[in-house]
């Protein structure tokens, strides 16, 4: 063997005879303990020190000798199948996240959700299923936590029971352990996208009509600046990704993220993300501190991830003082519930100011407002498109251009609708003629207007 291995070095077994086909599991013990128990005598054995730099195939080729030498020691027999698949679990408790593992490589899979160590489930296609991944116990989970959330500099434990985090790929962890979990601890992984979504495959999903992206893409062009809505998982950040692909190449963006999931094709692009406090509570920097930074970096548009609190004063002074055609997301059931929000996101800014000039302040720098929304049916759409024309009074006025209208349910259960133009010609085409942008006006004719 090599220098792998510290204290034993176990001897390669000849291969264990095939039963049955039975599972590992089913026996006296589980595959779960099973895997553990091996794990936790393999860590008594390998030289922790030689695991990053020794290449995942050496490590398989070593392990497995082992794992079949420990095997034959507890007189375990397993078929070949069955050995090479707990040999995958042991090299994911070893070098990864044990069995998140599986799920973390499913691209089909869009979230993970804990509930406990031995309840896990995730979303694909948008709507949630149970698996049969387990953790040992809640001392195995609270371990892998820790393993996610040491990377950035945090610990999870009973002083310290919530905590944020993000895997190597972007994805973002949160977990929260007993005492505040009262059950066991819970965790919620959102993945991160290997792939951009771009505005065809929107298209091709339904999530907007031809005209619909048409129209988004003269917005962008035309560096209108735009909030996009929706609730959490409705494909607010996929949507702004899409909508990224029509900046031009020789403007300077930059992006500000809690965790970074944007994935701006252009190659002028600087891209900023906060940092959480340490594990001393200090450290930490803000999205409204990096935002203020940003303007000193000679943006030309500025993109901000999502707006949570008082950076959103900042955003608005950002779009009011020259940087058009600047994006952000913001957490709201309907387009006028968040401008609503963005209101009270202000007064979170501490800044000594008038309703009606936040509002003033909103409806100058804000002129398109899309509305996404996930839909019972798992489907996500953006399923209004609206402009802001101005202020009236006290109110900010709002009209929509196109809308999502529901129409029933199908077989399936799916949601039936159809995207309408609501026949209000945008007050923006004059900008967008005056940009060299034609679009035909029958676009924005009511179907019962149209030709």
């Amino acid at each position: 063997m090599s220098g792998l291995w510290s204290n034993v070095k176990p001897t390669v077994a000849p291969t264990v005879p095939a039963t049955s086909g039975r599972a590992p599991n089913a026996g006296i013990e589980g595959a779960t303990a099973l895997r553990s128990r091996l794990h936790a005598r393999l860590l008594e054995v390998l030289n922790l020190s030689l695991l990053d730099r020794t290449p995942r195939e050496t490590l398989r080729l070593e392990i497995r000798g082992a794992v079949i030498q420990l095997l034959t020691e507890e007189k375990r027999l397993l078929t070949a199948a069955q050995t090479d698949r707990l040999i995958e679990d042991v090299l994911d408790e070893i070098l990864g996240l044990g069995p998140l593992e599986p799920l973390l490589k499913d691209d089909t899979v869009n979230d993970i959700l804990i509930n406990t160590h031995d309840t896990v489930y995730v979303e694909r296609g948008g709507k949630l299923e149970i698996t049969d991944v387990q953790f040992q116990d809640t001392r195995h989970l609270v371990r892998i936590l820790n393993k996610i959330v040491s990377a950035v500099g945090r610990r999870v434990d009973e002083s310290s029971p919530m905590v944020d985090a993000r895997l190597a790929d972007g994805s973002r962890v949160n977990a929260i352990i007993p005492p505040l979990a009262l059950d066991g601890p819970l965790v919620s992984i959102r993945k991160f996208s290997r792939s951009r979504i771009s505005i065809e495959r929107l298209i091709e999903y339904g999530s907007i009509t031809e005209n619909m992206a048409k129209l988004l893409s003269a917005i962008v062009r035309a560096r209108r600046n735009v909030l996009i809505s929706g609730g959490t998982g409705s494909g607010k950040t996929t949507l702004l990704n899409a909508l990224s692909s029509f900046i031009q190449e020789d403007e300077r963006i930059i992006t500000i993220e809690d965790s970074a999931e944007l994935q701006l094709q252009q190659r002028h692009v600087g891209r900023l993300e906060t940092r959480p406090p340490n594990i001393e509570g200090t450290g930490e920097i803000a999205q409204r501190e990096l935002l203020k930074n940003a303007l000193r970096m000679r943006p030309d548009r500025i993109i901000v991830g999502e707006v949570r609190a008082g950076e959103a004063f900042d955003m608005l002074q950002a779009m009011n003082t020259g940087h058009d055609g600047s994006m952000t997301t913001v957490h709201a059931n309907t387009a006028r519930d968040a401008l609503r929000r963005v209101e009270q996101m202000i007064g979170m800014a501490g800044i000594e100011i008038s309703p009606r000039s936040v509002r003033q302040q909103i409806a100058s720098a804000i002129e398109v407002v899309i509305q996404a929304e996930r839909m019972d049916d798992g489907r996500r759409r953006v399923v209004s498109i609206s402009e802001v024309v101005g202020m009236e009074e006290e109110v900010i006025t709002m009209q929509d251009i196109y809308l999502f209208r529901r129409k029933g349910r199908g077989p399936a259960g799916e949601i039936l609708g159809d995207y309408e133009a609501t026949g209000v010609r945008p007050k923006l085409m004059q900008v967008l003629q005056g940009r060299g942008i034609e679009l035909d006006p029958q676009m924005f004719a009511a179907p019962w207007k149209a030709s």
